[in-house]
């Protein structure tokens, strides 16, 4: 269920006193935070996040598209590996085979 349009978006008062500090400091080092639901706001364009996925610290750079999304979704919390099984493993070797470099002839390298 979303926010309520009277209350407005979720942007947590932490961060944003983090955001005004460092552009008032000028300094440019990125803002530990593990408010994953806070929401993006047009202050914190061009500000390097850290956002916590459970395990590590995520490094997020916010640009203008991100405006409106929260910090969380571009820390993904779960690392997926691959689909396994029979079917993958000759999958991967028809595009290996596919991708490998065409002999050389020999009298190509003659004629050069």
């Amino acid at each position: 269920m979303s926010r309520s349009l009277k209350k407005g978006p979720y942007v947590d008062p932490r961060v944003v006193s983090k955001v005004q500090k460092m552009k008032a400091s000028g300094k440019r080092q990125p803002i530990k935070t593990w408010s994953r639901a806070c929401v993006i706001s047009p202050e914190m364009v061009a500000v390097t996040f850290l956002v916590h996925n459970g395990k590590d610290f995520l490094s997020v750079l916010v640009d203008e598209n991100m405006v409106g999304h929260r910090l969380g979704e571009f820390a993904p919390t779960k690392k997926f590996i691959r689909h396994g099984g029979k079917m993958a493993k000759e999958q991967e070797s028809v595009a290996a085979a596919a991708n490998a470099p065409a002999p050389a002839d020999k009298k190509d390298e003659k004629k050069k």
